[in-house]
This record gives C-alpha cells, sequence and structure tokens, in this order.
C-alpha cells in the first residue's frame, strides 16, 4: 500500500463521512409521524460520531502530506420514514465495510495507529448500522 493510494482511499472515507453529516441533519428535519421526536433525535445523536470521524480523517489525509476533500459523497434521497431509515441502513453498512478494507490497508502500510482507530470506526459504524437495522424490524410504515 503506497501513501498517495491511502490519501486517496481517507479522503473518499471523508467525503462518505461529510455525507454521513449532512444526511443525518436532513434526515431529522424531516421525519413526520407519531415517532418523529425519537427518529429526529436518534438522527441527530449520529451526527457528534460522523463529525470526530471527519475530523480524524481530516487530520490524518494532512499529517500524511494530502489535502482532505471538501466534497461530499451525495446524499440517497428519501421522502419517508422507512426510506430514511434503509437508507441509513446502507450508507453505516458500507462504512463498516470500507473501514474494515481501510484497516487491512493501514496495517499493510504499516500504520498501526491509523489501523486500531479504523478498527475503532468500524465498532461505531457496526453499532449504528445495528441499531438501525432493530428500528427497522417490524416497521410497517
Amino acid at each position: 500500500m503506497d501513501k498517495e493510494t491511502l490519501i486517496k482511499h481517507l479522503n473518499d472515507d471523508l467525503a462518505h463521512e461529510l455525507s454521513a453529516i449532512i444526511q443525518y441533519l436532513t434526515y431529522a428535519a424531516k421525519v413526520t409521524g407519531p415517532y418523529r421526536p425519537q427518529l429526529a433525535q436518534f438522527f441527530l445523536a449520529e451526527v457528534p460520531d460522523e463529525q470526530l470521524h471527519a475530523q480524524y480523517l481530516a487530520n490524518k489525509i494532512v499529517a500524511l502530506g494530502g489535502e482532505p476533500t471538501t466534497v461530499p459523497s451525495p446524499v440517497k434521497a428519501a421522502k419517508t420514514n422507512r426510506e430514511m431509515l434503509e437508507a441509513v441502513l446502507a450508507a453505516e453498512t458500507d462504512a463498516a465495510q470500507r473501514y474494515t478494507k481501510r484497516a487491512e490497508e493501514a496495517d499493510a502500510f504499516g500504520d498501526i495507529g491509523l489501523k486500531v482507530q479504523l478498527e475503532d470506526m468500524v465498532r461505531d459504524e457496526s453499532g449504528h448500522r445495528d441499531e438501525t437495522a432493530r428500528i427497522l424490524t417490524d416497521w410497517s410504515l
């Protein structure tokens, strides 16, 4: 694993974290129905974790000599509460998979600190994924 490729992949991860922040903020504003307060709070509670991930990635990219992206990945459009939760589930599943791969790349690059941090991020994203999946269980709306 060379440094330029690692920086490129970390920038892709950063773009996804920026997108997650936008996604959660937007979805919190858009939720409707009797569970609106709980769902809005659920979405907003995820923003600080995603923000910490984005900050770590930006700092690491700079430390490696790169330039952090300021362009988020596209946010999946969703109209219903279910569509929002399904989009979050897909994004969190993707994030856990990306960070698992990135931890392997960090290990190959020889940056154990980055590997450990990415493994922690896998744990965070997996927890978000699992909680979202539980909310979707038996969801009928």
